[in-house]
């Protein structure tokens, strides 16, 4: 089973909601019977169930949505290229190029900030776009272990997670959207590359 997301920050979305893709013809019927309160038909209700059904009005906008969706991909693309070219020489700014033979959306653009050879911290890089009305993004941040609710637990100790600390300490997504203008694009890497 996997599950995707049509959160309105998804390339593709419906505002809010998603879906579940499942193989298996029995556990797609439990599914449907648990996400439309328990119905098999009209009349017969055969499991609890809730109601977890997409309405009307986010079905038609996802509709409206695919027709554009790809034409935002191509331009998303063209953002990450303009970013990788921009920063793929700027000491301790990193970012992963595309996979080969994998369809990529472009809705994230992470870089990951090495503070000791970029010469400031990834938070710094957050605080000095926020000054200048970028609104960049820690992903990752913080790690669901250090909420209250977990951070008492054995496995949320930092050492048991050094890959998550990781990039939880250094990753920042930067602005990538189908409607950004080279006048943006210009604003945000001068911050990032120059500042």
């Amino acid at each position: 089973m996997a599950t995707l997301s049509f959160h309105a920050t998804k390339v593709f979305n419906t505002v809010e909601g998603g879906a579940l893709v499942v193989r298996d013809a029995k556990m797609k019927e439990r599914i449907d019977y648990l996400k439309n309160f328990g119905f098999k038909g009209e009349t017969e209700v055969v499991a609890p169930g809730i109601n977890g059904k997409m309405d009307e009005i986010r079905s038609a906008y996802g509709l409206l949505n695919l027709q554009q969706v790809d034409k935002a991909i191509s331009a998303r693309r063209q953002v990450a290229v303009r970013y990788r070219e921009a920063l793929r020489s700027v000491e301790g700014i990193t970012f992963w190029d595309d996979m080969p033979g994998v369809r990529h959306n472009y809705g994230y653009f992470p870089v990951f900030v090495d503070a000791e050879r970029y010469g400031r911290t990834r938070d710094q890089l957050h605080d000095l776009l926020r000054e200048h009305g970028i609104l960049a993004r820690r992903y990752f941040y913080p790690l669901i272990s250090n909420f209250s609710t977990y951070r008492g637990l054995p496995s949320a100790a930092r050492e048991n997670l050094p890959n998550a600390t990781r990039m939880a300490d250094s990753v920042i997504c930067l602005p990538i959207h189908h409607l950004l203008t080279d006048a943006d694009l210009e604003r945000i890497l001068d911050i990032v590359i120059y500042r």
